[in-house]
């Protein structure tokens, strides 16, 4: 079978619309894709911080920017389709939205961009509000990028990404580990931004710095880290707290910089370490495939080998299609078997009681 579909993704870092248009072919259980093409829309700053602000609003603000975003994410499609001269190529639009308030312990989970305003405005069939179901189930609705790496990536035993939100995958045989791991691309980019940066390009800043230890003790020492899997991240874990932590403690922005980016590398190498040991793989030889934003930044790739290599794990920063599109080629998968009314995302990485079918239908043209 042949489905082809269009994953949209807006991260927590807030660079943007990811759009990937992925022909997927799949034959006897076993998956394949081909990229028709890809491109990154970026926020205007109106947009930057409508969504940066959305936690704020009273509620029916709230619901009139899930309403005006989802039209705003229908627009951009059509821009997409246009300039790519997709028209009448694209069957199914995958769209994530843009998580605001992520709550797993009371069951609510809440993404920008209402999907029947895209479908009315493309006239496509749309799958959204993907991690709805699983948190209902008990689930921590995250992460949900892991059946998409089983199934497009198996090559890989790990999977990093270093996008606004640090997460993990390890897959052994059947078993399948996979937890948010820290904030990273988004507390970087909040510190870059303090001196009218988007961010830290190629992390020169932070390689400028200096690890200033009472700080990446006191970061170091959350709660968070302590918490076995499956566990999640909520944006203001990063933005609210770590991000005060460190502006609390007053050192250059170098200084900072370069000590967040030790701290992320040390979490992700206890993660890879501690995933690796209860998954009873052999670290050895081990290869690790990194992608989002933060695989563009040098200086921390510099120090997660590291911190790796003395694990024996080999770090590989692949393509830089596949390093800035996977969660969008994942969501279009999702998007694919929702339609297919087969399982999208696992429980045994969020929690949940059991797998679920996660996504709601919004067709685009009248039957």
């Amino acid at each position: 079978m042949v489905y082809r579909a269009l994953g949209i993704m807006s991260g927590s870092s807030l660079d943007g619309l990811d759009m990937a248009m992925i022909e997927f072919h799949e034959v006897s259980g076993k998956w394949s894709y081909t990229t028709k093409a890809v491109d990154c829309y970026p926020y205007s700053h109106e947009w930057t911080e409508k969504l940066r602000n959305a936690t704020g609003l009273d509620a029916l603000q709230y619901l009139l920017l899930h309403s005006s975003y989802g039209t705003y994410i229908g627009e951009q499609v059509n821009r997409f389709i246009q300039e790519h001269e997709l028209q009448y190529q694209v069957q199914l639009i995958a769209s994530h939205g843009h998580t605001t308030f992520h709550v797993p312990s009371q069951k609510m989970t809440a993404q920008l961009g209402d999907g029947s305003a895209i479908a009315a405005i493309t006239g496509i069939n749309v799958v959204s509000d993907l991690r709805a179901m699983d948190i209902s189930l008990g689930g921590q609705g995250a992460p949900i990028v892991p059946i998409g790496e089983k199934m497009l990536w198996p090559d890989y035993n790990l999977l990093l990404n270093l996008g606004g939100i640090a997460n993990l995958s390890v897959t052994n045989a059947d078993k399948y580990i996979a937890f948010d791991i820290c904030p990273a691309n988004r507390v970087l980019n909040m510190l870059a931004h303090e001196v009218d940066k988007k961010f830290d390009d190629e992390g020169l800043i932070a390689r400028s710095g200096n690890v200033q230890n009472t700080l990446l003790s006191k970061l170091n020492e959350l709660e968070y880290y302590k918490q076995p899997y499956p566990k999640s991240l909520a944006n203001e874990f990063g933005t609210d707290l770590l991000y005060r932590i460190i502006q609390d403690a007053k050192y250059e922005l170098k200084d900072a910089l370069r000590t967040y980016v030790e701290h992320i590398t040390i979490q992700v190498s206890n993660a890879i370490l501690l995933a690796i040991t209860d998954s009873g793989l052999e670290s050895q030889g081990t290869k690790l495939l990194i992608t989002g934003g933060g695989a563009h930044n040098s200086f921390l790739l510099e120090r997660l080998k590291d911190h790796l290599n003395p694990l024996g794990v080999e770090a590989i920063v692949p393509e830089k299609e596949l390093i800035d599109y996977k969660e969008a080629i994942v969501m279009a998968l999702i998007g694919v078997l929702r339609w297919r009314e087969e399982n999208n995302v696992f429980a045994s990485v969020t929690g949940a009681s059991r797998n679920s079918i996660g996504g709601a239908v919004w067709i685009g043209q009248e039957a």
